[in-house]
């Protein structure tokens, strides 16, 4: 269950105002994320603000979106950060975006 472990982080992240203290503490930052069970993978993503993989990993969106800004990430920045991660990761791998088919396939006639 570790993607819920990552999205969790990302929550409380987004909500509580200790843990975005801890994180922006680069003290206390693995303290912080020793507090979640999270994979090697996910652990370096988020260590390295890397949205796209974390997306690639299964991470909801919205959670992603108020990450972004925390990393210094405008809209469009952010935007580009998904796209970047499939291309150089692959589909989405878990969770709700999970991608059924290749990026380079149609679907819907799209």
């Amino acid at each position: 269950m570790s993607l819920y472990a990552a999205q969790k982080f990302l929550y409380h992240l987004n909500r509580d105002a200790t843990v975005q203290a801890r994180w922006r503490d680069e003290a206390a930052r693995p303290a912080l994320l020793d507090g979640y069970a999270l994979s090697a993978e996910e652990r370096s993503a988020i260590e390295r603000g890397d949205v796209g993989l974390l997306y690639v990993l299964g991470c909801n969106g919205q959670l992603l979106m108020h990450f972004a800004p925390l990393l210094g990430l405008a809209w469009p920045q952010y935007l580009q950060a998904l796209r970047e991660g499939v291309a150089r990761h692959g589909p989405v791998r878990a969770g709700i975006y999970a991608m059924t088919t290749q990026t380079s396939e149609r679907v819907a006639g799209v």
